[in-house]
């Protein structure tokens, strides 16, 4: 009786402590949701036949990396991440590196917004795909 309760209490021990053990490694929840859906457009961006729709798909980046609120956010574009949380740099807090990486990501996004080119468009593209598949990871 007693090995088996000893057995139970250490299955729920197991259980309650595994969703922090994920959280701990890795990006989870509403900032993965948004990086998830950031690298998808990122993705759609490179696929772009014409520079607008891959400056399009690079606002839709921004929006999700910086939510509703942040700086950059453009109301006049796509918020594809709408609903999923306060935008996935704000929602990693607390994990530097993945914030690092997210804020790179930014940074490459609003580069790519200035290119004149599709090529240079799809080349820093690929810069914030790498970096987002990065923040991912973390």
């Amino acid at each position: 009786m007693t090995c088996k309760l000893a057995q139970r209490i250490s299955t729920v021990l197991l259980v309650l402590a595994l969703p922090i053990a994920a959280q701990a490694a890795g990006l989870s929840g509403a900032a993965l949701k948004q990086t998830d859906t950031a690298i998808a457009h990122t993705g759609m961006a490179l696929g772009a036949k014409e520079l607008k729709i891959a400056h399009m798909h690079l606002h839709h980046v921004i929006n999700c990396l910086v939510g509703p609120r942040g700086k950059g956010f453009n109301m006049h574009y796509l918020d594809p991440c709408k609903g999923m949380g306060q935008g996935a740099i704000v929602d990693a807090m607390g994990n530097a590196q993945a914030e690092t990486d997210l804020r790179g990501a930014l940074q490459q996004a609003e580069m790519g917004l200035k290119t004149t080119t599709l090529t240079a468009a799809h080349a820093d593209a690929q810069q914030v795909m790498k970096t987002l598949r990065s923040a991912a990871a973390q």
